[in-house]
């Protein structure tokens, strides 16, 4: 019989992170207004994760590098999240990170934080000369709008039907995505998306929040998968 593995996969902006990186830089150097309507129509789905990228980009005409890096340094991940890495590498529970916001961002707050051995999934962001940001989405799937890069692919593709999976995020590329996963932690607009959907989700408020119940679960000799998420699963594999 095949050992059945435990498989965190995390989202990055607003999880990882204290705040929402991506969303962040929009706000500090771009258009205001034009940077809150883009969100808006993202959140009430009148456009998809991809154009909601693609539109903030343009909002900003040029961006000096210098000052783009200093304030993403400045970003600020859960002091939480080490312990939970920790906790993990304890367990041997594998941790994946699926975000749908840039590379860019992503590489540089890990290996100030001494992260680099995460594995991670994202969309891509270069600056070309001119200063212009040029996003790229190598993960896009064109039947899945919430996540330019397609989180549930990955989710699909980096587990096993035999597999534990765990999912934890708060935000909009999060929704749909976290049903097929077994063990759902859930808190900001994931958490409001459950309670609508009448998914079964633990809340959560720290990373401690989250080692103290693992804990519970780990002490059990088999983990009850989520019959929903295997269900989901299915009707992946049937429509591929």
């Amino acid at each position: 019989m095949i050992p059945q593995k435990i498989i965190i996969f995390i989202d990055f902006d607003g999880t990882i992170t204290k705040e929402d990186v991506g969303e962040s830089i929009f706000r500090n150097f771009g258009d205001k207004f034009i940077v809150d309507k883009i969100i808006d129509d993202l959140l009430n789905d009148r456009i998809s994760a991809m154009q909601s990228w693609i539109e903030l980009c343009k909002s900003i005409d040029k961006v000096d590098v210098i000052l783009l890096n200093d304030f993403i340094y400045r970003m600020e991940v859960d002091p939480g999240f080490h312990n939970m890495v920790r906790f993990c590498d304890d367990h041997k529970i594998q941790i994946i990170v699926l975000s749908d916001g840039f590379d860019y961002y992503i590489d540089m707050i890990f290996n100030r934080e001494k992260l680099n051995g995460l594995k991670y999934f994202s969309n891509h962001l270069t600056i070309s000369p001119q200063n212009k940001l040029i996003p790229e989405f190598p993960y896009y799937d064109p039947l899945y709008k919430y996540s330019a890069n397609c989180k549930r692919n990955h989710i699909i593709n980096n587990s096993r039907d035999e597999d534990f999976t765990i999912y934890i995020g708060d935000g909009n590329s999060d929704k749909d995505t976290a049903l097929y996963c077994d063990l759902i932690f859930a808190k900001k607009s994931l958490l409001k998306y459950c309670e609508k959907e009448r998914v079964s989700f633990s809340p959560y408020k720290t990373f401690d929040d989250i080692i103290n119940k693992l804990s519970v679960f780990l002490a059990r000799k088999n983990l009850k998968k989520r019959h929903q998420a295997g269900l989901k699963r299915r009707e992946v594999y049937i429509s591929e």
